[in-house]
């Protein structure tokens, strides 16, 4: 059974490798792991809920209405940034084509000689300098390419990170080079966010206990209580990490660059990205420009398939048939064509009889039969014989004589 090629269109983001997952034809990006995500957005949206139901009515009353305002700004740019951080690419390097990672091997085996057998072969490294800084670039066995400097792979997504921070659950994707600014904007307005909902709770129960006591605020609201709880223990994380990232901004590292020391002042290394200065490393982090994303998700492609040959039959049958000839014009056809009645499995034979000729091998019993079949078929048709005009007349006066 034979095969048949198609080739189709489709998008790009539909053959990317790694395990990330996609969404709204390629324009949302995240990792397949998204449960912890939905936690974070369910925290930060029943937890603002709250607070708009039970502290704000009494809060904007007593105090100002701008309280309720500045809340909801704010819970807006916590969510915005969230899914900013959540649904972009981080910074996912391509992978290198089979033909690409063939030459980077020869080129490979071309510098490191024949290793002899039982030996480990040289590390896959190349050495580039970066600001007066020698900068070892590391192989990637699964992307096949030599990674640029600050890239890493990350285990979770399966893709080499351009300027790989770190894998964040919380936010269910990667934090790298594309979606880094917007990961600390949301670290740092959720920690304002949290601390604003916390400070106001507990001024909304110590105004209602000024006339109602203590215990008794606390049973009249218990959604307050709830809020006091979930921001008392998600503080402290926060703002931790909010703080933890601006240390690292202010050096310009990485989290994975802190955790391996990359850059600890060992053997005389020294940052080779820092400015030496705490607010040229912000202005570059945070107010550099925007780069774009390599992967292309939804540019098209051409993709071969194939198919075996009775599928395409199938398919092409399914297909609507075309009207059908007359058959008046068909007929001709049909009957001029010597190879048609012979292709044909019913076959009809015409039987021709032709007359016997008698001869002396005849058998006598055959004779009479026979040549009666025969006269009786070759003989014309008796004709009625024809009376001539002149006797006629002559019948017609013999007939007046006689009368």
């Amino acid at each position: 059974m034979s095969a048949v090629m198609i080739t189709r269109k489709v998008r790009k983001w539909e053959k990317l490798p790694g395990k990330n997952t996609f969404c709204c034809d390629g324009r949302v990006m995240m990792a397949r792991q998204k449960g912890v995500f939905y936690l974070t957005l369910f925290l930060i949206v029943g937890t603002c809920a709250l607070f708009f139901a039970f502290e704000c009515p009494y809060l904007a009353v007593h105090l100002s209405p701008a309280i309720p305002v500045f809340a909801a700004v704010l819970f807006l740019f916590v969510i915005a940034m969230l899914l900013r951080t959540s649904f972009s690419d981080p910074g996912v390097l391509l992978r290198a084509r089979p033909e690409e990672a063939t030459f980077i091997e020869m080129e490979i085996e071309a510098a490191n000689g024949n290793v002899p057998a039982g030996q480990r072969p040289p590390p896959r490294i190349r050495n580039v300098q970066i600001n007066n800084q020698i900068v070892k670039l590391k192989y990637c066995y699964t992307c096949k390419i030599f990674r640029p400097p600050r890239a890493s792979h990350c285990s979770i997504c399966d893709n080499c990170v351009d300027r790989f921070d770190h894998h964040c659950p919380w936010v269910g994707n990667c934090v790298g080079k594309r979606n880094y600014r917007y990961f600390y904007m949301f670290t740092l307005s959720l920690s304002l966010l949290t601390i604003y909902i916390f400070t106001f709770d507990i001024v909304h129960v110590v105004m209602r206990s000024v006339d109602n006591g203590f215990l008794n605020t606390l049973k009249e609201t218990p959604g307050t209580v709830l809020e006091v709880l979930v921001c008392f223990f998600t503080l402290w994380s926060v703002v931790g990490l909010t703080g933890f990232h601006t240390y690292l901004i202010s050096l310009n590292q990485t989290t994975n660059e802190d955790i391996k020391g990359s850059w600890s002042g060992k053997n005389r290394v020294q940052n080779p990205y820092s400015h030496k200065n705490i607010l040229k490393n912000c202005f570059e982090v945070l107010c550099g420009p925007t780069y774009p994303s390599v992967l292309d998700r939804r540019g098209m492609m051409q993709e071969d398939s194939s198919i075996s040959s009775a599928t395409a039959v199938s398919a092409v049958s399914a297909a609507p048939a075309a009207p059908a000839a007359p058959a008046v014009s068909a007929a001709p056809a049909v009957s001029a064509s010597p190879s048609s009645s012979s292709s044909n499995p019913v076959s009809q034979t015409t039987k021709i009889t032709a007359p016997l000729i008698l001869n002396m091998h005849t058998p006598d019993d055959a004779k009479p039969s026979i040549a009666a079949s025969a006269e009786k078929r070759t003989s014309p048709k008796e004709e009625t014989p024809k009376v001539l005009p002149e006797a006629d007349a002559e019948a017609s006066v013999a007939k007046d004589k006689a009368h």
